[in-house]
């Protein structure tokens, strides 16, 4: 049997969420430039109703694995945050990291990349940068990562980390060591999230390597 799925209608004869293709296929059908799509829940398709359609196109349409009951628990991200990620160069071993907004995935800051780094300090690194970001545009939004490392070490204000400091990695540690000064002499007033990508897919800063 087929799974249920619902519709959401951004453009056509009546924009709205629509529980079968039948009723959806009736405001699109011979509509120029309708724009509809399809979602695995009514809650993800209600969610999309309020957002700008440009956000579901161009992607593939992300399938969770978990159950209406988990994604209902879960929730939906907050759009007005912002979201940061870190990748690591398989080829060249160095690490970057950004911040975007997560509704529109526009780039607000970024750095690196940088030799001799690991992920998980990349992580940390750039929810500093975020924190720093906020405060200095006034921003009480809060900041998605999918790191937990990352976001425990912020919290504790130091890092669990064996990485050794080599010539590569000086401006790294430079890095660090200012972050921990930031977050002992700063309060910072953001929340800081965990992006729950089983439930909403990818982090919206993600770097696409995986």
């Amino acid at each position: 049997m087929a799974k249920k799925k619902y519709y959401t209608v951004w453009i056509g004869r009546e924009k709205g969420v629509y529980h079968t293709w039948a009723e959806c296929e009736a405001q699109t059908k011979g509509f120029t430039g309708a724009k509809q799509k399809a979602f695995n829940t009514l809650q993800e398709a209600e969610e999309a109703f309020k957002n700008d359609y440009n956000l579901y196109f161009g992607t593939k349409e992300f399938k969770s694995e978990l159950s209406e009951e988990q994604l209902e628990l879960i929730g939906q991200p907050d759009l007005n945050s912002i979201s940061v990620d870190a990748a690591w160069d398989t080829i060249t071993k160095e690490v970057e990291y950004k911040g975007v907004n997560t509704k529109t995935k526009e780039v607000l800051f970024s750095e690196g990349p940088f030799k001799g780094g690991t992920i998980n300090v990349a992580e940390f690194l750039v929810i500093v940068h975020a924190l720093e970001y906020c405060k200095k545009n006034n921003l009480t939004i809060p900041i998605y990562s999918d790191s937990y490392n990352a976001i425990k070490w912020v919290k504790e204000k130091k890092l669990n980390t064996t990485l050794p400091l080599t010539d590569d990695n000086k401006k790294l540690f430079r890095m660090i060591e200012r972050s921990i000064q930031l977050l002992n002499e700063n309060i910072y007033i953001n929340q800081i999230l965990k992006w729950e990508t089983k439930a909403w897919g990818e982090n919206p800063a993600d770097f696409g390597r995986k």
